[in-house]
């Protein structure tokens, strides 16, 4: 049935091809019916009327001007003797001047009650003789109907004087065989309806065989099967169909490969760059923190001369180092070798401990409740607040307000700030990496990368993270993680974690993405 349905190109090909066998079918017999019909009411009609003519002329043009009753009687039954077999009435008057009649049939025959009146009516009308009409009287005829019988009814009268000829012949043999044609042809426009659905059956099965095989193949190539292949025969349109399917998902196949090679080798590319600048960067953080231990003693052992250029030095390696442990830590993400390590945590205490571990305990409201236990990676937890805190802090102003509730089987954290909030065409785009909402901006303290690395970190744990305007002001991020992200780990063990244990994921300073939008 489900091929069958009305909307299925199947269902509209039979209705179709019935259609137009129905309206041919139906159109030639019509025609044929008709033709038929006329040829035999015309040939029975012609000959009767002819006969009739033939007896009034000899028989009834026998008799004397002024006949008797019996004269009539006698000479319609004559004249219903003939071969054609049908009744008559004739009508005329006597010496003494009285109207007499004679009937074929007796006193329950044709009777001149059953003459229409407009057929009587053209009998008796005398028409002017001229060139074209020699004759005042001619014959005239008619077809009724009674009690569902077919009538021929005819009528002429003597010219020079005499009797009035009437006919009435039954065309009910003609009708039966009408009717019996009639069935004929509908018998056989229904066996043409029915051998037009059954072709169009066969032709619809043909036709769309090909395009039903086109439409799964072409399902399976949209679920990433790019190997997916018509087989090809024929030489017709649907043949080529399958030929340009063909080629196009084999330039697809190729197109996808190439793409997967290039992004491949840019994330390689990446992460052999931050692995390669670890090491220079290890060395030169250790040189700054040097120069960052003599800013800071009170022996001013740096010239106030070379004092800002130091500064600067110390603050961009930092910035530098912070986003080669990002940028390793995306590079994860896109490999898929990003992992899990799950531990019992207690959220109000792990969101405390974020907090006071970057000195934010004076500029952050926390309204979480003791003893909210949910199974998460602690390290990955720490990066995702310390990203959206830090941001809040940044861009937003303090006090920032992080509430921590339940909701069935997740857990939900709300940062809030108290700033001017984030442009409504920037919403879509604050967790884009390198995101940078005013031109105007294009460096910042941060990387550009921690809320994209954030997020990341919450789809791992089977969450996510929004980012919305609050009604009274200021942005408001909600972070939502599963209470448990064991069951996510043990069904997806293949993606999306931490292959070393190693990865920093985010220094928790805040980040371009959203700075650049307030």
């Amino acid at each position: 049935m489900s091929r069958l349905r009305f909307t299925s190109l199947r269902l509209r090909l039979v209705v179709v091809f019935a259609l137009v066998a129905l309206t041919a079918a139906v159109s030639a017999s019509g025609i044929a019916y008709w033709l038929n019909r006329e040829a035999v009411l015309t040939r029975t009609q012609d000959a009767v009327l002819r006969d009739f003519q033939q007896e009034m002329q000899n028989r009834a043009g026998a008799l004397p001007v002024h006949p008797t009753q019996d004269q009539l009687q006698h000479t319609a039954g004559q004249m219903a003797g003939s071969s054609q077999r049908f009744s008559v009435l004739l009508v005329g008057q006597d010496a003494s001047g009285r109207t007499v009649y004679g009937n074929s049939g007796g006193l329950s025959g044709f009777a001149l009650e059953d003459v229409p009146g407009s057929l009587r009516a053209a009998v008796n009308k005398r028409q002017p003789l001229s060139a074209a009409n020699k004759s005042p009287y001619h014959l005239y005829w008619q077809r009724v109907t009674e009690h569902g019988t077919p009538y021929l009814v005819a009528g002429t009268r003597l010219v020079g004087g005499g009797p009035t000829g009437y006919m009435l012949k039954s065309l009910e043999p003609e009708a039966k065989d009408l009717n019996s044609l009639a069935w004929s042809l509908g018998i056989a426009t229904g066996l043409a309806l029915i051998g037009a659905a059954l072709l169009a059956q066969a032709a619809a099965t043909t036709v769309l065989k090909p395009v039903h095989r086109l439409g799964v193949a072409a399902r399976r190539l949209g679920e990433g099967r790019l190997d997916t292949r018509l087989r090809v025969s024929g030489t017709d349109e649907l043949a080529d169909l399958s030929r340009t399917f063909n080629n196009a998902a084999e330039a697809l196949e190729k197109r996808v490969a190439d793409m997967a090679a290039r992004d491949d080798a840019s994330r390689r590319f990446v992460a052999d760059m931050s692995h390669e600048l670890r090491t220079p960067l290890t060395a030169i953080t250790a040189v700054t923190e040097v120069l960052e231990e003599e800013l800071d003693s009170e022996s001013g052992g740096i010239d106030p001369m070379i004092e800002p250029a130091v500064r600067l030095v110390v603050s961009e390696t930092r910035r530098l180092n912070d986003l080669v442990e990002n940028l390793m830590e995306v590079t994860r993400f896109d490999a898929g070798t990003a992992r899990l390590v799950l531990d019992d945590v207690d959220l109000a205490d792990q969101i405390t401990a974020c907090i006071d571990a970057r000195a934010w305990l004076d500029a952050v409201e926390l309204d979480a409740e003791r003893g909210l236990h949910a199974r998460l990676d602690p390290r990955r937890l720490d990066v995702i607040l310390a990203n959206l805190i830090g941001n809040a802090l940044k861009h937003g102003g303090s006090p920032v307000r992080v509430s921590v509730r339940e909701a069935d089987d997740e857990i939900v954290i709300e940062v809030r700030d108290h700033g001017p909030g984030i442009p409504e065409d920037v919403l879509p785009h604050v967790f884009d990496r390198f995101y940078k909402a005013s031109a105007s901006r294009p460096r910042s303290e941060g990387s550009g990368l921690g809320l994209s690395i954030a997020l990341n970190n919450a789809h791992i744990h089977g969450g996510g993270i929004t980012a919305a305007n609050s009604p009274g002001g200021g942005a408001v991020f909600t972070l939502r993680l599963p209470r448990d992200a064991s069951a996510l780990t043990e069904q997806d063990e293949g993606g999306g974690r931490d292959t070393d244990g190693d990865g920093t994921g985010g220094t928790g300073e805040g980040d371009d993405t959203k700075g650049g939008a307030r």
